[in-house]
């Protein structure tokens, strides 16, 4: 805990006004894209059969149990059949979709709720230590301001929510919210909307119980049985997703073992590494850091992307430096072209948003980079991937959609 007077020097663009005190934290920023992409890789790699791009439309019953489902591949529009002793329903804020679909949805349901966050520049927001703080308007909510490389993130809302699901999109008054929660805050700065540069959206599956007020919104995670057999597992936070995991893991393990006789062993994730997480641990991280930004100066990289490479892929780093001197890069910067290759090769990009979005968040963070090379990009991916003209077309449509939204063309 800070004194107002050590809180303004780990911080000087606080507002004085009103300040007491300050708490300091050791935990605070996830990339929960990279987190979800770790989590997935290092289940592949104990045997688990990922399906990426692959869309469940139907269940499949024999004799009122659940045995299957019916799924499309997004990709290619095949249709194929998937079945399983076990089926788990942890779809979010589309968990109730598919219970209505087994005839199971009944005494609770999902209450979805919308979060939003902008981005701008650190020239025009110098936060140098990341903050959660009392909004101004009495409403009882807190926000985040959040630097990340020479960006800085703030957010979020929390609105009730109940349109499209796939985007739920940022609204003017969205925007006006947070900048004027920020504005509060950094007094002096004057954050305008056109000091955002990219924002994006989320929806929270929270639990409600039905008659009760909507007041009495959990947000603690829950299981749900169906008689067909359907596991759906809802609500929750991040920092609770082992334990999820964990839990409804466990759950069907014991329940194939009394009905096969099979047995399985504990679940191993609450010791578990993930992909790209040996660096020591805490301790250890620093000095990894240091080697691994060392180790791509080595192999010509300049020293803020050797940087910005062993933040983002920690120790799977080295991999993605085998493909730096690649005799065939396209005319892409070699760093890109690196990153680019192990994102389709080990990490099921399939297509330029899933680079620019899901596995580097450039078009969030570094919108720029996306201006600058996205032809080139799609032009690499159409080659190596061997995309129709049609595909090449329909990818480039997707990315100058996705683009839009980021960057609140539409809106502001």
């Amino acid at each position: 805990m800070m004194s107002s007077k050590q809180a303004l020097k780990q911080e000087s663009i606080l507002s004085k006004k009103d300040l007491k005190g300050a708490g300091m934290y050791v935990e605070y920023r996830t990339d929960d894209a990279r987190l979800t992409m770790e989590v997935a890789k290092s289940a592949a790699e104990r045997g688990a059969k990922l399906a990426n791009y692959v869309r469940a439309e139907s269940f499949i019953y024999d004799n009122k149990k659940l045995v299957g489902v019916t799924a499309v591949d997004l990709l290619t529009g095949e249709s194929i059949k998937i079945y399983a002793k076990k089926i788990v329903n942890a779809t979010g804020p589309w968990v109730d979709t598919l219970r209505e679909q087994d005839r199971s949805r009944e005494g609770k349901s999902i209450h979805l709720t919308k979060g939003v966050h902008l981005v701008v520049s650190k020239e025009r927001l110098p936060l140098q230590q990341a903050l959660y703080f009392d909004t101004p308007f009495g409403d009882g909510r807190m926000m985040f301001a959040i630097p990340r490389g020479e960006k800085v993130y703030i957010g979020t809302t929390d609105t009730n929510f109940d349109a499209d699901q796939k985007e739920p999109g940022v609204t003017i008054d969205d925007v006006h919210y947070i900048l004027d929660a920020a504005n509060g805050l950094f007094p002096g700065y004057h954050l305008t909307k056109t000091d955002v540069e990219s924002s994006w959206s989320g929806l929270r599956p929270l639990i409600h119980e039905d008659g009760k007020d909507p007041s009495e919104i959990s947000r603690k995670d829950e299981i749900f049985h169906s008689e067909s057999g359907l596991m759906t597992i809802a609500g929750g936070k991040l920092t609770g997703y082992r334990k999820m995991a964990d839990t409804i893991v466990s759950i069907a393990a014991e329940e194939i073992s009394k009905e096969t006789g099979q047995s399985f062993p504990e679940c191993q994730t609450k010791h578990l590494v993930l992909s790209g997480g040996n660096v020591g641990g805490s301790q250890g991280y620093q000095a990894f850091k240091e080697k691994s930004i060392q180790d791509g100066i080595n192999r010509g990289l300049e020293k803020k992307m050797s940087e910005e490479i062993a933040e983002r892929y920690g120790s799977n780093a080295s991999v993605v430096h085998q493909y730096l001197n690649d005799e065939q890069q396209y005319g892409l910067p070699a760093p890109l072209y690196a990153m680019l290759r192990y994102s389709i090769e080990h990490e099921m990009a399939a297509t330029p948003v899933d680079f620019f979005l899901r596995r580097t968040s450039y078009l969030l963070f570094d919108i720029e980079s996306v201006y600058r090379y996205k032809s080139q990009i799609v032009q690499v991916m159409s080659e190596l991937i061997g995309w129709s003209d049609d595909e090449k077309s329909e990818y480039e449509a997707e990315l100058d959609e996705q683009e839009d939204l980021a960057t609140l063309r539409s809106v502001l």
